[in-house]
């Protein structure tokens, strides 16, 4: 494999770790406002119109596909939005960072292991050179992903002076971890839409787009299930909660900013992370939604450290390093295979 690909991948986890610091500025709108737009624009908008300039003759690639892969690549992307409505229910009993770590955990390994498991005979045997190192980086990834979430359990706790915070008893804290991995598995499944899409990056490649921007109309689909369960849930919550007011507040002009930017960040992390995992062939089915994952959990930390969130804990901060550290050399084994 040549490096590129690798770059790309790496570029891309810098987006993925960025996109969340859009989600500090939602006020004056409510999250489901908020959400609605950023949605919209994340899973619909931008990624139609990068797909739409790169690959020629668009409308016709994507609906000649058969309808099977058509249908279950949007399932795959509608599971993926059903896990992160459910990682939004798991914080309240297991706290942020906790929940933050089980999914970023779960989702990496999950992400890069389902579709080893969903390649056939001759797509295994060409992997089979790289399997130990490709199972080795993943369980090292899990490791350091594991120490990174909990040095930021550590800090939650000294930085509160409490445990975290929970419903108060057992069964919570129970269910609450159950909805995490639960999260986690599903949120792999957009790895999985991607890679069951390939036929469609198959007729945008003979239509005339070069081999990486054949992704991009992979994503097209995927994110159809994927935004119609996040705009389903934030019109359910704009109806029960009576917030529809939210999108005319005074002085919101910063939040939609802020959305719409969050949004280009997001699919950003997506749009590169396909172009390189289609570089990289079969293997980055694999290999490149755990090393974006990993990478991108190490960046989100950098922007927490740079906005203080680790002031007065060094030495769940020191842990946290050690996380890191271990996240790199997951990614080296992982690259190497």
């Amino acid at each position: 494999m040549e490096f590129f690909p690798l770059l790309l991948v790496i570029f891309a986890s810098i987006f993925q770790g960025s996109f969340g610091l859009g989600m500090k500025f939602m006020a004056p709108l409510k999250w489901e406002a908020w959400w609605l737009v950023h949605s919209l624009f994340a899973m619909i908008l931008i990624p139609t119109a990068w797909a739409y300039f790169v690959t020629p003759d668009l409308f016709n690639v994507v609906t000649g596909a058969s309808s099977d892969v058509i249908l279950t690549a949007m399932a795959f992307g509608a599971l993926w939005g059903i896990g992160g409505i459910m990682f939004g229910k798991s914080v309240p009993y297991i706290g942020i960072s906790l929940t933050y770590g089980i999914v970023m955990g779960v989702c990496s390994a999950a992400g890069g292991l389902i579709p080893l498991f969903f390649a056939n005979k001759a797509e295994f045997e060409k992997m089979a050179p790289g399997l130990p190192f490709i199972l080795g980086g993943v369980a090292i990834m899990l490791i350091g992903v594991g120490i990174t979430a909990y040095a930021g359990v550590q800090k939650d706790k000294l930085q509160a002076g409490t445990e975290i915070e929970t419903t108060g008893d057992k069964v919570n804290l129970k269910t609450g971890l159950i909805i995490a991995i639960l999260s986690g598995l599903l949120s792999a499944f957009l790895a999985v839409g991607f890679a069951e899409g390939k036929a469609i990056g198959e007729l945008a490649k003979n239509a005339g787009a070069i081999p990486r921007n054949t992704s991009l109309a992979i994503w097209v689909v995927v994110l159809w299930g994927g935004f119609a369960i996040n705009a389903l849930y934030a019109i359910f919550l704009l109806f029960r909660n009576n917030t529809w007011s939210s999108f005319k507040t005074p002085n919101a002009g910063k939040a939609y900013a802020w959305s719409i930017g969050a949004a280009l960040l997001w699919f950003g992390a997506l749009g590169i992370y396909g172009q390189g995992a289609t570089l990289m062939g079969k293997i980055g089915d694999v290999i490149a939604w755990p090393i974006m994952l990993g990478l991108s959990l190490i960046v989100g930390n950098i922007w927490s450290y740079m906005n203080k969130e680790w002031e007065g804990a060094k030495k769940p901060f020191n842990i946290m390093l050690l996380g890191v550290l271990i996240i790199i050399i997951a990614v080296i084994v992982m690259g190497y295979s």
